[in-house]
């Protein structure tokens, strides 16, 4: 069985985090690993919500069928999938950082447990993988900070045209 676990602290309040990172709609907009994902149950987020998303692993593109498991909001929410012949599930909690509440404590669990006679033969090459997605979902929650703390881009506005004529010679005024 392959594990990782990640911690991230963001400067957000713990609902604003949340709601990013369930915000699977934009995800692909948000996270540059995601190439595209289509949520495939309607209505809110919650246990039962399922989307398929397609992000590139490896220099391939790779589309898998995930799951919500577990919904706490705004504490945290478990996704996971089977592929490979392996069973996928990541657990997310969100925390308050400190005083105040403008800061959150991202907690990510990962787990990958093959079930299947040549998962479980290939097992050991997992390991040497799980560096690899370690990094992918690190990268995944640096991503999310972005958007999560970066200020909205103000909206330029052009300035309004100004109408200016030259001043008349001396000799005319």
């Amino acid at each position: 069985m392959a594990r990782i676990r990640l911690s991230k602290s963001l400067h957000a309040p713990v609902a604003r985090v949340f709601e990013a990172f369930t915000d699977f709609e934009h995800a692909a907009d948000r996270i540059d690993a995601i190439q595209s994902l289509e949520v495939l149950t309607p209505g809110p987020v919650g246990v039962g919500t399922r989307f398929r998303e397609t992000r590139a692993v490896f220099k391939r593109e790779a589309t898998e069928e995930m799951l919500i498991t577990g919904f706490d909001a705004p504490h945290g929410y478990t996704v996971g999938c089977e592929s490979c012949g392996a069973v996928f599930q990541t657990q997310y909690r969100f925390l308050p950082d400190g005083a105040g509440g403008e800061r959150t404590r991202v907690e990510l669990d990962f787990e990958a447990k093959p079930v299947s006679f040549f998962a479980r033969l290939m097992s050991p090459l997992t390991a040497l993988l799980i560096k690899s997605c370690a990094r992918a979902m690190e990268q995944d929650i640096e991503d999310l900070r972005r958007v999560i703390e970066e200020p909205p881009a103000a909206s330029v506005q052009p300035a309004p045209a100004r109408c200016v004529l030259p001043r008349p010679p001396e000799s005319i005024r």
